[in-house]
């Protein structure tokens, strides 16, 4: 072992290369973080920020993991010990004691069959020498810390009663449990919203401060990273290819690859086309959406009440144009865009084409030709036992059943193309799955299947949130093409402020079911007159 320095970083990787089989994901990664620091690695989805993080801890099955991960101060004695060397039984006196993880997406990571208070006290137990209630009033304790409202009753609560973000910070609560020297934070805010994100920010900011840990952030949003991070680290196809300061980087990004990061923000397409006049396509008139709720004690034998998730909404889709619909969750966005596809029975007056939905399949058939969808996670709303002719082929199965195969397969192709997938692209590109297929190109099947059957207009419901940011750039402006090409109408629903700057012509922002705002895009987000919109414009600020 070399001489170590008087002054050690916290943590000194040195030549990370991890593989599977022959396939090495990450090459010769090299970084330090000190004490209290705040690093961010950023990166698209495959550019081995994840699994650099997650071989710190072997976290990564199957994975051949080389280099070397020099920590200070492991164990009781504050040795300096090579991470990547210490077999399973040393691992797990040092994860949540000495290194802590938070992960994305914490329904998944929490445990269904236990109470959040359960789980943060069995990390506080395995690590230190406390009893049951000493465990569990620490843990009540944590959650107090990280701002979980009525944090006793919320201890006893199980994650699926918990929202996003409220099981967001129950697992910072177990993450920081035993104050640990670093934090590993992979994509801690991307499944929030964006005043949740900013709250999730502020909170980790803060404890890091409070503990003096320090954090290593996993995330591919630079926006965030010029929010919290002091320096950052750029990775690309597993290898590091910039590192240094934020500021120094995002005022003078010296690789390509941070640079195309950097340039990925949502823009306006500068040759769309100009207001057209026309009945709208779609309308509505004092919708309602009401969601019965069992009452409580013996009155729930008998009857239900009825919650009111959309209460009195109005709005307009002319031809050709966009409208927008943001609101935190729960405001009753996505709720509205089921009633206006016809998937949710819904009070006052709702028609497309004039016409109104009759929930009934034979009569809504030619409005389902006229109005289709494309969800948020195009690998969820794709069957995975279907090939990309089967099921961008579908509707027109439905729609045109007399047409003729090989005119069908034409169909399927013209559009594939026009979304760009093509078969010089992807050989055997109609008998693929999707599971085939990246996240974007998943989204460009998604939109080719809803445009085969050639609708007046598309709802879009956060067709870009589980996208990469360079992924989502691409995808709003083949939308902005497809819109200006088509004459597509769109009923965009998203919690993003730059998407819907970048897509939307009239906006309205929903809270609690109610529409706060209304009027054109740029009016809307540069002049907000209700708090609950300027809220949201000022947390999407970078």
């Amino acid at each position: 072992m070399s001489a170590q320095p008087l002054n050690p970083p916290l943590l000194d990787l040195r030549d990370l290369r991890v593989a599977f089989g022959e396939k090495e994901v990450v090459r010769g990664v090299s970084l330090q973080i000190a004490p209290g620091e705040k690093l961010a690695v950023v990166g698209e989805s495959g550019s081995g920020k994840s699994i650099t993080a997650m071989s710190l801890l072997k976290l990564v099955p199957q994975a051949r993991v080389q280099g070397q991960a020099w920590f200070n101060g492991v164990g009781e004695r504050g040795e300096r010990r090579d991470l990547l060397q210490l077999g399973e039984r040393e691992l797990r006196g040092v994860r949540g004691r000495d290194v802590a993880v938070i992960f994305q997406e914490p329904m998944t990571a929490l445990n269904p069959l236990f109470t959040i208070g359960d789980q943060i006290a069995e990390v506080i137990e395995l690590h230190q020498a406390v009893s049951k209630a000493q465990a569990w009033q620490h843990a009540v304790d944590l959650l107090v810390q990280t701002g979980i409202p009525e944090p006793e009753r919320r201890a006893l609560s199980f994650p699926h009663q918990l929202s996003g973000g409220q099981r967001q910070r129950a697992m910072i609560a177990m993450a920081l449990a035993c104050q640990p020297k670093l934090l590993l934070a992979d994509e801690p805010t991307t499944a929030l919203d964006v005043t949740l994100r900013g709250q999730i920010l502020d909170l980790l900011g803060e404890l890091q401060r409070t503990h003096g840990m320090a954090v290593l952030m996993i995330t591919h949003d630079l926006h965030l990273v010029r929010r919290f991070a002091d320096r950052v680290a750029v990775m690309e196809q597993g290898v590091l290819v910039e590192t240094g300061p934020v500021d120094d980087v995002f005022a003078n990004p010296q690789h390509a690859y941070t640079r195309k990061l950097l340039d990925s923000r949502p823009v306006r397409d500068p040759q769309a086309l100009p207001p057209t006049e026309g009945t709208p396509l779609m309308q509505g008139q004092g919708v309602w959406v009401r969601y019965p709720v069992p009452r409580p004690g013996v009155k729930g034998w008998f009857s239900h009440g009825h919650f009111d998730a959309v209460r009195g909404v109005d709005f307009e889709l002319p031809p050709g144009r966009t409208l927008g619909v943001i609101g935190e969750s729960g405001s009753g966005k996505s709720t509205l865009a089921l009633a206006a596809l016809g998937l949710q029975p819904s009070e006052g007056r709702l028609s497309v084409q004039g016409s109104a939905w009759q929930h009934q399949a034979l009569k809504d058939r030619s409005l389902r030709r006229a109005v289709q969808v494309v969800f948020q996670d195009p690998f969820s709303s794709l069957s995975p036992r279907m090939t990309v002719e089967e099921l961008v082929g579908e509707g027109l199965g439905i729609h045109r059943p007399d047409m003729a195969p090989a005119l069908r397969r034409q169909q399927v192709e013209q559009t594939l193309a026009e979304v760009g997938l093509t078969e010089a692209q992807f050989p055997r590109l109609l008998s693929r799955y999707p599971h085939e297929f990246s996240g974007g190109q998943r989204q460009r099947l998604a939109l080719a299947r809803a445009l085969v059957v050639e609708p007046r207009v598309l709802v879009l419901d956060e067709p870009t949130s589980a996208l990469d940011v360079t992924i989502q750039k691409q995808v709003l402006g083949l939308l902005q093409r497809l819109q200006r090409e088509r004459g597509l109408s769109y009923l965009l629903i998203t919690h993003d402020v730059d998407v819907v700057a970048a897509m939307a012509h009239e906006l309205i922002v929903m809270k609690s079911g109610e529409v706060v705002e209304r009027g054109p895009v740029d009016e809307v987000l540069q002049r907000p007159r209700h708090p609950y919109t300027q809220k949201l414009v000022s947390a999407s600020l970078r």
